[in-house]
């Protein structure tokens, strides 16, 4: 599926109740990628090509909180499926819930492929410990966990302990997760 970016923005727009929804024009992947960087402080964004000291590029532009040129289809899939679990927590999506998530893909203009993969994600969400698997780095982690996270309002007991053992999964310090509570409160 190559419509995993696509599909991020889709869900991250359609968040009811929320003024994130109105600030994810610029995109659901680079509004994750923001959170995560805002929640892990002091950490400077990843870049598998790093100049060296004294070699560094002058074309090279500098990187901003929401640069999200590092995320691949394959975490932005990542994001997805934990956005998919988050949502699936307490076990429970009503039909008007479901039809939310599908007007969304077609608002993006997602076709029967990605409904098809969004279908399957519902009927089987992946674990945690599946999650935190494909994770490498403390950024990709506080990536995946800020998708979660922002799928969903833990309103119940079930989806705050989801969050939970995705953060423990995935070694997210407590710090990080009360940023990321701070900031998607309201």
């Amino acid at each position: 599926m190559a419509e995993a970016k696509q599909m991020v923005d889709a869900l991250v727009r359609d968040r009811q109740g929320s003024t994130i929804a109105a600030t994810a024009a610029l995109g659901g992947v680079a509004l994750i990628v923001g959170l995560a960087l805002k929640a892990l402080p002091g950490r400077a964004p990843a870049s598998d090509a790093t100049p060296s000291a004294g070699h560094a590029s002058p074309a090279a532009a500098p990187r901003t909180p929401f640069d999200h040129s590092a995320v691949d289809e394959d975490e932005a899939r990542m994001m997805l499926r934990a956005m998919v679990a988050a949502t699936m927590a307490d076990g429970l999506m009503d039909a008007a819930e479901r039809e939310r998530l599908y007007g969304a893909l077609a608002a993006a203009k997602i076709g029967a492929a990605g409904r098809a993969w969004l279908d399957k994600e519902l009927a089987e969400p992946v674990d945690v410990d599946e999650l935190a698997a494909g994770v490498s780095t403390p950024e990709q982690a506080a990536r995946i966990y800020a998708a979660a996270r922002l799928a969903i309002e833990p309103d119940t007991l079930q989806e705050r302990q989801f969050l939970k053992m995705l953060a423990d999964a995935l070694d997210v310090p407590a710090e990080a997760v009360a940023r990321f509570d701070q900031e998607l409160a309201g």
